[in-house]
């Protein structure tokens, strides 16, 4: 396990910047900081799992992770670097999002998550591209995602956008149909938690799209269905959490691959943070997963709400 952060003489570098969402550390902040890192760790070991965390701060350049670089499964994560690649092609006019794609029934599969096949059940169906967004990252359905990976060209380019856009730690290389054909298929999709964050901060920057396309996803992540047991579970009612979750559920032998969620939340003061907390390969169900992410994500909140 490793912690980044530049508390000298405390903790490892790995990660050379300054941490959380104020311009000015106070000094008091430092012990906070420090013994954040060291309870998370504690969580971490008792989880028995391999668990990546990483924060930033959307205003500032301040940075926090643990097992930041190390390789992660994303699951249906995976889903937000493809929406964003799929609305700058509509940045660039070579989509819309009022464009109808078809899709026979027959190339739908009615065995995987899919609320599309399950609002439209038995028929072929025309659909806006907008209405795929909002079924691939609002619902995380999955029979949307690879449409919209046809739509793209194929794993390989949205793979060649993320990777040009400067994000070096993530790779895309599968389709969910191809996750679901075999177990460790799941990891060949990986992304580190520094990168899956600097993805967040970008987005939320407004350096990847345009401010209607920016609007319109922090939108439909902000009114997602995915679980609101993980990044969203121990936060105060009310508190605003755009977010994309992943899972691989559990196999056979116990073993879940992946339990994840990543997303930007919005603090009492209007400021915002990214956050990202991967937890994976470990013996338990999904909701084991989920309660390391939220117990997590709520001891990173009372830090950045503190400030």
């Amino acid at each position: 396990m490793k912690v980044s952060s530049l508390i000298s003489g405390m903790l490892i570098v790995l990660f050379p910047v300054s941490l959380f969402s104020q311009p000015k550390i106070r000094p008091s902040n430092t012990k906070e900081l420090y013994l954040l890192a060291e309870d998370i760790k504690k969580v971490i070991d008792n989880s028995k799992a391999h668990v990546g965390v990483a924060v930033a701060s959307m205003e500032f350049d301040e940075n926090f992770s643990i097992s930041g670089t190390d390789h992660f499964p994303m699951q249906s994560v995976f889903k937000f670097p493809l929406a964003i690649m799929i609305l700058h092609e509509i940045d660039k006019g070579k989509l819309s999002l009022d464009q109808k794609i078809h899709i026979p029934k027959d190339s739908l599969d009615t065995n995987t998550w899919s609320p599309l096949v399950t609002d439209l059940p038995n028929q072929d169906i025309d659909i806006t591209i907008k209405d795929l967004l909002i079924y691939t990252v609002s619902k995380s359905d999955n029979n949307g995602c690879d449409i919209l990976f046809r739509v793209a060209g194929g794993t390989a380019e949205v793979n060649k956008y993320i990777h040009d856009a400067g994000i070096a730690g993530m790779t895309i290389v599968a389709t969910e149909a191809e996750m679901h054909a075999a177990w460790n298929v799941q990891y060949t999709n990986w992304c580190q938690p520094t990168a899956m964050v600097q993805l967040l901060q970008q987005f939320y920057r407004g350096k990847l799209l345009s401010k209607t396309s920016n609007d319109f996803l922090m939108k439909i992540m902000t009114e997602s269905e995915n679980s609101n047991n993980r990044i969203k579970g121990s936060l105060p009612p009310g508190t605003m959490v755009a977010h994309k979750t992943g899972s691989s559920g559990t196999n056979k032998r116990g073993l879940t691959g992946a339990t994840n969620d990543v997303g930007i939340i919005t603090l009492p003061n209007g400021g915002h943070y990214a956050i990202v907390v991967y937890v994976s390969d470990y013996k338990g169900d999904t909701e084991k997963g989920e309660y390391i992410i939220s117990t997590i994500s709520k001891m990173i909140w009372d830090v950045m709400v503190k400030g």
